[in-house]
């Protein structure tokens, strides 16, 4: 069946990827974006399609259509980005979803939340399951995302429990790829731009705190799985590779993969920068038949050949 779904950030790394996906299903997708982290260059080859539109729209606003489904991903999710403006990045999180539940509500259509590990903050629990509560600094430099992101599950939660709206909410795990930002100071495009250019590699700390990397591709599967689920299912879903890489791991990888001559450096801890990232995924294999299937050197050779493409032109 043909759907008519909206993707709020659909000009970002995931958002584009997620268009170009539900247009090759066959649907008809709105992405509805400002362009604050976005760019109209993730989107440009996806204007061929007579079934795609490109909005430029801020979802602090109402926005009104007719549509079956929303995936809401609007949110700056690098720390360079949503800390730039941090009453920004919590008003993107609250009023965009207040505004899509709003929207969802009027025309019944299935909502969808990209969330994030995020929720969890600096976790004394490892790995991390859906029904730890987290160890988030409410006042620190990452609060802005941390907390927006932790109060557009409740205000999911509660359309769902009000208003018997039916909402997916996945909680996203370091995730890379092509349409990543150059600039956006996430530690995969960090590491490649860095290596490519012979900069030095930056490692903040000793390089000894772990993340777990999914590749985009893997990450969409996931998405759209979850929102297809027949059954309504209001509760967070982990989805991220499970397999758990030093930084320093990471990049000695990157420097051996692009033959880089670049230096590995050492500078200071980020403030409330969390130790260990992995998650557990079995819900997620359970509900959905979901595990990643691209390994990280794979999915890094993609990645290294966009970035090269892109530093090139």
């Amino acid at each position: 069946m043909v759907k008519r779904i909206l993707v709020t950030g659909g000009a970002g790394f995931l958002g584009s990827h997620l268009c170009e996906k539900l247009l090759k299903q066959g649907h008809e997708v709105i992405s509805l974006d400002n362009y604050f982290t976005g760019h109209k260059d993730n989107i440009y080859n996806l204007l061929d399609y007579k079934t795609f539109e490109a909005v430029r729209h801020d979802v602090t606003i109402p926005y009104f259509a007719e549509v079956d489904e929303i995936y809401n991903l609007a949110c700056p999710a690098s720390p360079v980005h949503y800390q730039y403006n941090p009453i920004k990045t919590i008003k993107t999180s609250v009023m965009g979803a207040i505004n899509m539940l709003g929207l969802g509500k009027r025309v019944k259509a299935k909502v969808f939340q990209a969330s994030t590990s995020e929720v969890y903050g600096d976790p004394q629990i490892h790995p991390q399951t859906e029904d730890y509560w987290g160890h988030v600094n409410p006042i620190g430099p990452r609060a802005c995302y941390d907390e927006g992101k932790r109060s557009a599950e409740t205000l999911f939660t509660s359309y769902h429990l009000q208003n018997k709206l039916d909402i997916r909410i996945a909680r996203i795990f370091n995730t890379y790829g092509p349409n990543m930002d150059m600039n956006d100071g996430r530690v995969v495009s960090n590491f490649i731009v860095q290596a490519l250019k012979g900069d030095d590699i930056t490692v903040y700390g000793k390089g000894d705190q772990t993340r777990s990397f999914c590749y985009v591709d893997d990450l969409l599967n996931g998405f759209v799985s979850l929102m297809n689920l027949p059954n309504h299912h209001p509760n967070p879903v982990n989805l991220g590779n499970p397999d758990e890489f030093t930084i320093l791991q990471l990049a000695d990888m990157v420097v051996e993969m692009t033959g880089s001559k670049s230096k590995i450096i050492f500078n200071d801890l980020p403030q409330d920068d969390p130790m260990q990232r992995r998650p557990d995924i079995s819900q997620a294999r359970e509900l959905l038949n979901w595990e990643p299937k691209i390994k990280l050197e794979t999915g890094l050779i993609k990645t290294i050949e966009y970035f090269d493409n892109k530093l090139k032109s």
